[in-house]
Order: C-alpha cells, then sequence, then structure tokens
C-alpha cells in the first residue's frame, strides 16, 4: 500500500517564456512539493475563455505526503514566486504560470478554497489530453469514467498541437542503470522509510527486513549478556533465508530492487554485541553464508548523529527501543564506518542525514536524491 498520495496536476504559460515557465514550475513542484514521477508532453493551445496568446501546456503526476490543502497552498505559492500577478477583474486572463490541481487520488474535496476533481477538468482538451499522456489507472470519482471515456465524452473542439517531451528530476536521474540498491543505517536513521519512498517513486520491487519478528529481540533489550548470541544467530538465519527467497524473486539482470539492508549488517551488529569468543564462531558461519548472497550494486548508508538517533527513535515509539543507550549507538555506527572502509569492492554512498528530515521536508527528500544522481555521474 502506498505511502504517499497521487496528485495530477495541470500547467499552462502564456506569458513570456512559455517553455522556460513551465519548466521552472516542475522543478519547483519537485523540489518543494512532491516528488515529480511523470511529466507529459508539452502542447501548445489556443487561450480558453478569453482572447490571448496561445498558451504551453502539460500535466503532470506527483507523489506526497501533503495533504490536499497543503499541495493547493504550496502550488499556489510557487505561481507567485514565478511571477504570476492575479487580478481582482473578475473571468481568465493572460498569466506567466498556472497551476491546477486536477485529482488528489480519486478522492472528492469540496472546501472552500479547493475542489477536486477539478469541476471544469472533462471541458478542456488542454487538461485532458496531457494527461492521456500519463497512462494512468484513474477513474474520475463523479462522472466515474475513466480518462479514455471523458475525451470521448468532451465537446471542446479546440486545436491542440504536440510540441515537445519535457525532462524533469527524475527522468535525468539514471537511476535505472542499477539493478539492486541497499540502504542502511543505524537503529532510527530511517532506512525502511527512504526504501519505501524511493521504491514508491522509482516503480522498485523491494526487500525490507523482518525485524520484528525475532523473539529474541525484547529479550535482548532486557538482558543483552545472556540473549546477544541466540538473538544474532537468529538474526543470521532470518536475514539469509528471507533475501535468499526475495531475491529469488525477482531477476537481477532486469529488476529494480532496493532493499533496507545488507546482510553484513549481521556481522556489524555481532560485533558489537557478542563476547570475544562468540563472535569468532559467529564469523566463520557468516562467512560461509556472505559469499553465496549477491552484493548491491549500490550500498547506501544513511549516518546521523547519536542525538538525532535517539530523537527518531524516541519519536517512533517501539517500546523495546526506548532504553536503548547512546553508547550503544556509538558502537554500531563505527561497526559501520570501519565496515565501509573495508569494503574496497563495494560501491559505497555516505549520506549524512542529521540535520535533514526527507520524511517531512520535499526538499530535504531532493537532497538525498541528489547525492545519490551525484554518485551515478562520478
Amino acid at each position: 500500500m502506498s505511502t504517499q498520495h497521487q496528485v495530477i496536476l495541470s500547467l499552462g504559460s502564456n506569458q513570456g517564456n512559455r517553455l522556460q515557465n513551465i519548466q521552472n514550475a516542475i522543478d519547483s513542484i519537485h523540489r518543494g512539493v512532491g516528488t515529480v514521477v511523470k511529466v507529459s508532453n508539452l502542447y501548445e493551445t489556443p487561450a480558453w475563455g478569453f482572447d490571448g496568446e496561445a498558451f504551453y501546456n502539460c500535466a503532470l503526476v506527483l507523489n506526497t505526503q501533503n495533504s490536499a490543502e497543503t499541495v493547493l497552498e504550496k502550488v499556489l505559492e510557487i505561481e507567485n514566486n514565478l511571477g504570476r500577478v492575479r487580478s481582482e477583474v473578475e473571468g481568465y486572463q493572460s498569466r506567466v504560470i498556472d497551476i491546477d490541481v486536477i485529482a488528489f487520488n480519486e478522492e472528492i474535496i469540496a472546501s472552500k478554497d479547493l475542489t477536486v476533481p477539478h469541476p471544469f477538468m472533462q471541458e478542456r482538451l488542454f487538461v485532458l489530453v496531457p494527461m492521456r499522456d500519463l497512462n494512468l489507472d484513474w477513474r474520475h470519482p463523479i462522472l466515474q469514467k475513466y480518462l479514455p471515456e471523458l475525451l470521448k465524452a468532451s465537446e471542446d473542439e479546440s486545436k491542440i498541437k504536440l510540441l515537445q517531451s519535457m525532462d524533469f528530476p527524475l527522468k535525468k536521474m539514471g537511476l535505472d542503470q542499477f539493478n539492486y540498491i541497499a540502504i542502511e543505517g543505524n537503529i532510527g536513521a530511517g532506512k525502511t522509510t527512504l526504501t519505501t519512498r524511493i521504491a514508491e517513486d522509482f516503480n522498485a520491487k523491494t526487500v525490507f527486513e523482518r525485524f520484528a519478528d525475532n523473539p529474541f529481540l525484547p529479550k535482548f533489550y532486557q538482558d543483552q549478556n545472556r540473549y546477544a548470541f541466540p538473538l544474532e544467530m537468529s538474526f543470521l538465519a532470518d536475514r539469509y533465508q528471507q533475501i535468499s527467497d526475495d531475491l529469488a524473486q525477482f531477476d537481477l539482470f532486469k529488476d529494480f530492487i532496493i532493499a533496507d539492508y545488507h546482510i553484513f549488517k549481521s556481522l556489524i551488529f555481532a560485533k558489537v554485541t557478542l563476547t570475544d569468543d562468540e563472535y569468532r564462531l559467529y564469523r566463520k558461519l557468516f562467512e560461509i553464508i556472505y559469499k553465496e548472497m549477491p552484493k548491491p550494486d549500490l550500498y547506501i548508508y544513511l549516518y546521523q548523529n547519536t542525538e538525532r538517533l535517539l530523537e527518531n527513535i524516541k519519536y517512533r515509539g517501539r517500546s523495546y527501543e526506548q532504553e536503548i543507550p547512546a553508547e550503544y549507538l556509538d558502537k554500531i555506527n563505527k561497526g559501520y564506518l570501519d565496515y565501509i572502509k573495508s569494503q574496497t569492492d563495494l560501491n559505497v554512498l555516505i549520506i549524512d542525514v542529521s540535520d535533514k528530515d526527507f520524511v517531512k521536508k520535499q526538499e530535504d527528500y531532493v537532497f538525498v536524491l541528489e547525492a545519490i544522481q551525484d554518485k551515478l555521474s562520478n
């Protein structure tokens, strides 16, 4: 189930450099509102409802965790920043940029400031034709019609001219050159959240660690000395079984797979939690298993300082994690960094997200994506 909302926006411009206005709007929406995952071709359409210069129009889909009202608020701010001046005169006018919220999932919203689906979308080819490019399985929740049916029923006879395809940030990232990415981090770093979001935005297959199923974990936090070895052995067996089973479902040469862990974490945690004798035995068993595991094309380590990790752990509220000491988190972090230094054949990217909130702030999520893009470029 998606953790984000799917929003359809319609963009138009008939003043100034129309292409640049549209492109600036797309980039601003991606950076400040939500992840732009699809953009239609660009079309030239006659002014609708008034005499004026022809418009450039396109449509886009974005994934966002913002509410519909927040999306509206943010796109109005973008219009203002890009130079749109709203007149007190009633009726349609020329504008530098126009961004309309066409749909928010398949919800019906009728508030003081926002009506979705857009009440006139079915009457306007400059909305419907670009939307067709998006290839969405979207049905109008009031009219109960899919887009081809809306297009067929439309009485708008405007001449729509195809101009060109449009670039957008995700299209330019080239993430598809990787088949298997592993995202790692300390307890509370947000690796599962980031994995989920990237997978949704890039239509990737996912592998998630089933950490909550381990019966030794709550006992370990109560009595570490007694339960460390069975805990780590249980984790190792489960991770080996799970990642073998999950990866076997996919084609490592064709599918794009993203995981919220890499099996080497077993060794990192074991080194921190086990006695020397236990660790030596554990490592022998681990190395037998590790040789059989496929290695990720890109290994991302989310670094967060210990203070921030403790805040995140407290916020997510898992009872058995609340007593984790700062010293334990420090040791885990050091274990990861030492491991990364030792892995000369692993493609590693360390991203410091100590002062970032890629859950609530779109610009911080874009920061992470751009760090991955920079890694791809080097």
